[in-house]
């Protein structure tokens, strides 16, 4: 069986006890980054399990030795750097091929980003989509942003990276600068914060600042 296993997003007691459960039981736990993943492991007193990396750059290959574990009864634990697996990260690639072969899949759920940052956004959450990661050329960037501009009763949820952060609000205050958005940043972390305010506003308090810590940006 294939479990797919939510992880924390910061704080390392947002685990839940199914979640620990699989991984202490599984045969092999697939993981973005080993290394982060480890440390998991270490916190929960989990020991001896065989950990393989599964990401962009080796997830075909990856996907090809794990189907053939699970075709022969092997238990297996995906899990990504952090939240749910299959989201924004390769893990879909694997669990399409598990689909194909009619194995058995199972959610171990827990945190997610995007879901985390909108229910303490204070903007409307009855009608939402989540796109991913912003595209990293403005070009694209200005048309999400247009599109954005044209689309009513809508709350969208993008990541994007600190160090574009200030750029991508310098672009949205030329298109959408009435908009109402959150920055939720660091969740679970000790530094936990969301800004909340206009394009405009927020533009103007953070353009001088340097940003630091994982981004959820929440539009509506």
């Amino acid at each position: 069986m294939l479990f797919i296993v939510s992880t924390p997003i910061g704080n390392l007691k947002d685990i839940t006890l199914r979640a620990i459960d699989t991984l202490r039981e599984v045969d092999l736990i697939l993981a973005e980054d080993t290394r982060r993943t480890g440390i998991l492991l270490r916190e929960y007193m989990i020991k001896d399990k065989q950990i393989l990396s599964y990401n962009d750059a080796n997830k075909t290959r990856r996907t090809k030795q794990a189907i053939e574990l699970l075709k022969q009864g092997k238990n297996i634990s995906l899990v990504s750097d952090s939240g749910t697996p299959g989201i924004s990260d390769p893990g879909f690639y694997l669990v399409r091929e598990a689909v194909k072969y009619n194995i058995q899949i199972s959610p171990i759920p827990g945190p997610t980003a995007h879901i985390a940052a909108l229910v303490c956004s204070g903007l409307p959450t009855d009608k939402f989509g989540f796109f991913g990661f912003l595209p990293k050329k403005d070009g694209r960037k200005r048309d999400v942003f247009e599109w954005i501009s044209k689309t009513e009763n809508l709350t969208f949820i993008y990541y994007e990276s600190p160090h574009r952060i200030i750029k991508t609000l310098r672009l949205m205050d030329e298109i959408i600068p009435d908009k109402q958005i959150v920055i939720a940043r660091e969740l679970t972390k000790k530094f936990e914060e969301f800004i909340r305010g206009t394009v405009k506003g927020v533009y103007q308090k953070l353009k001088d600042k340097k940003i630091k810590g994982e981004i959820v940006l929440i539009i509506s």
